[in-house]
């Protein structure tokens, strides 16, 4: 089970990432499962033929070890594939990540 205030953290952080007079062109936001959370982008839809659904692009997965209690940093490549964000070990601490992907140091988060 996630602990839930780091899970409001890190949907404070999604609702911190875009100001509210955009919100209507793009939108952060999580994705909540058992053992990860995941931050996506979302975009309205720009063509007719693709539906009235937002698109959803992931930007970072943050995953849990409950008996570890350590949060683990992943990024989304281009395969489509998860891989282990370089820079960061695990840690109990999820600020520690949260501020890395609002800094993205190596532009591999928001590009």
């Amino acid at each position: 089970m996630l602990p839930e205030a780091d899970v409001a953290r890190i949907g404070e952080l999604c609702a911190e990432r875009v100001p509210d007079h955009a919100r209507n062109e793009v939108r952060v936001e999580l994705e909540e499962g058992r053992q990860a959370v995941t931050i996506v982008e979302c975009r309205p839809p720009w063509r007719e033929d693709y539906g009235p659904e937002w698109t959803r692009m992931p930007i970072a997965r943050l995953r849990y070890v409950g008996s570890t209690r350590l949060w683990t940093l992943y990024y989304h490549r281009h395969t489509g594939r998860w891989e282990r964000y370089p820079l960061l070990s695990a840690t109990r601490r999820i600020d520690e990540l949260l501020d890395e992907i609002d800094r993205d140091p190596i532009c591999i988060f928001w590009g």
